[in-house]
């Protein structure tokens, strides 16, 4: 996506990142340059928001729920993974879990 508007940082980086922006992790220098962005872009401002909007949502919703510690260890190794820019094998995290707890997630 992009605003067709020429910008420091291009629309298509600030979306590529933008979980890590929403979470906190990434440099402050980055955050600082998303920032500036989302005041000139208002497409990508408005994909934020709505990014930011469901993840509060997913938070007030679900953020009690304890996760499983067998999906949590699966899901930080995918995350590793990626991080580390290995093969992500295309599989679902949950298929090995009992199945009393894949149905409670779902």
């Amino acid at each position: 996506m992009s605003c067709g508007e020429p910008h420091e940082t291009d629309c298509s980086e600030v979306l590529d990142h933008l979980y890590e922006f929403l979470d906190h992790e990434m440099p402050d220098s980055d955050c600082n340059k998303f920032e500036t962005h989302f005041e000139e872009c208002s497409p990508c401002l408005e994909k934020y928001g709505l990014e930011q909007a469901v993840k509060k949502l997913v938070k007030r919703c679900c953020g009690q729920d304890d996760v499983p510690v067998d999906l949590r260890a699966k899901v930080m190794g995918r995350i590793d993974l990626i991080r580390s820019g290995q093969a992500v094998p295309d599989q679902d995290v949950t298929q090995d879990l009992p199945r009393d707890v894949s149905a409670s997630e779902a």
